[in-house]
């Protein structure tokens, strides 16, 4: 099949290079000129394992293709995505749909024939009734078909969750363009992949569910977390007993920082601010946005209490910036509040991450890139294992650091206690404080 992927962010050209990998013919769009000149050259604007190899396969087989020029690539196509950003607002929780809407208005005038078009992006209930809308003021509905098929693709793991999904989400008010969706996804749904058929109101409050039930997992356990350092108990052990019941299942109960990334900030707030238009209290949901916007506060005063209040001029290393392991992604970071106010406080920070350097921290006083784990962590007072990359699942902290008064904090929980303590190191963890 013909598609086009309108945007080139993570769901756009993760998803491109996939469905061009099956066979199908792809072009990405992008009005970002500069942008497509690099996929081009083969640069990948964003890290994600295996998605480069992927790309460069199918460009150089003429199975993927990239360009500027919206109004062609959609008339030569058969199926439309549409895979623009949708962040919150300035100022507020609500999605901006301003992008979803532009590329909307520019596709309404490149209807030549039957078009499916298809929203990737994670958009709103009734966004869809939208999109219906202002095409239908350039074409007559029978040309077109609007369809919500979210995205559930885990930064670090996409490639493998698009080949492998759990299930396959498909909005679709009409039998045409089911079919034609459902052929699309047969090499998928033959492979074990769950095929829904909703409707595209319900696949659309799918998504933003899914999102901010998951959020909710993460919330929930470091609560719990919370509460074990009070009491002496490992919160490992608490999330393995849980996750032993079937109802409730292992995956998100893993301690750590609070929630980050491109998906669960955002779309937390916007399903509260979806429910409020429909008069709906998500009180729960709410909570969890709460707590989760707490724990950083909560991570820093635990720095504090472990540097017992002698924040000035000690030297901090944080090993991992990324919201988390195998993406380059800083969107809502815990670091993105933790070194601004270590650093407010005097501390002297250095950084090592596996994707290199952030610009995040470019105009922060006294922070600076460490371009390895040894330079990170030599002459360093604290270490602060903030992301669970591969790379620190082994550090020998002796043969790294002279420093025999050595702290280290793993918001992780990546090493056992006695490991590190056996080493003459302090070492702290979250759930398990006295441990």
């Amino acid at each position: 099949m013909k598609l086009c992927m309108i945007g080139t962010g993570y769901v756009g050209l993760v998803s491109g290079a996939c469905f061009s990998d099956l066979g199908n013919e792809v072009i990405c769009v992008d009005k970002n000129e500069n942008k497509i000149n690099k996929l081009k050259d083969g640069e990948i604007p964003f890290y994600e394992p295996g998605l480069k190899e992927l790309v460069f396969k199918n460009y150089k087989n003429k199975r993927l293709i990239f360009s500027t020029d919206l109004k062609n690539s959609v008339k030569k196509s058969d199926i439309v995505f549409i895979c623009v950003g949708t962040p919150s607002k300035k100022g507020g929780s609500a999605a901006d749909l301003s992008q979803i809407f532009n590329v909307v208005k520019e596709i309404s005038f490149s209807i030549n024939n039957y078009k499916i078009i298809v929203t990737k992006s994670t958009v709103p209930v009734t966004t869809g009734d939208e999109i219906e809308k202002i095409l239908s003021k350039k074409n007559n509905k029978s040309r077109f078909s609007v369809i919500s098929n979210p995205e559930f693709l885990r930064e670090g793991e996409a490639i493998r969750d698009f080949t492998y999904p759990d299930r396959i989400v498909l909005g679709s008010n009409d039998k045409k363009s089911n079919l034609i969706l459902k052929n699309l996804y047969l090499p998928l749904i033959s492979k074990g992949a769950q095929y829904i058929n909703t409707t595209r109101r319900a696949a659309e409050l799918i998504k933003y569910s899914s999102n901010a039930f998951l959020a909710t997992k993460i919330t929930f356990i470091n609560e719990i977390a919370n509460l074990c350092e009070k009491t002496d108990i490992n919160v490992e052990d608490i999330s393995i007993g849980m996750g032993l019941d079937k109802r409730i299942g292992s995956r998100f109960l893993r301690v750590g920082p609070s929630y980050g990334g491109s998906c669960f900030p955002k779309d937390t707030k916007a399903i509260i601010s979806t429910a409020n238009k429909f008069k709906t209290n998500l009180s729960v949901i709410k909570s969890v946005v709460k707590s989760n916007e707490n724990r950083s506060k909560l991570i820093l005063n635990r720095i504090f209490q472990i540097l017992k209040n002698k924040v000035k001029n000690k030297k901090i290393s944080f090993l991992g910036v990324t919201f988390k392991a195998n993406t380059d992604d800083m969107r809502d970071s815990a670091c993105l509040t933790l070194i601004p106010a270590l650093s407010k406080k005097g501390a002297i920070i250095k950084y090592f991450d596996p994707t290199g350097y952030k610009k995040e921290f470019k105009k922060i006083k006294n922070v600076l890139y460490a371009n390895s784990i040894k330079k990170s962590v030599e002459n360093t007072d604290l270490v602060i294992i903030h992301t669970e990359w591969n790379d620190f699942k082994s550090i020998n902290f002796k043969n790294l650091s002279k420093n025999n008064k050595l702290i280290i904090y793993d918001m992780r929980n990546i090493y056992s206690p006695s490991k590190i303590t056996s080493q003459g190191f302090k070492y702290f963890s979250i759930g398990r404080w006295k441990y």
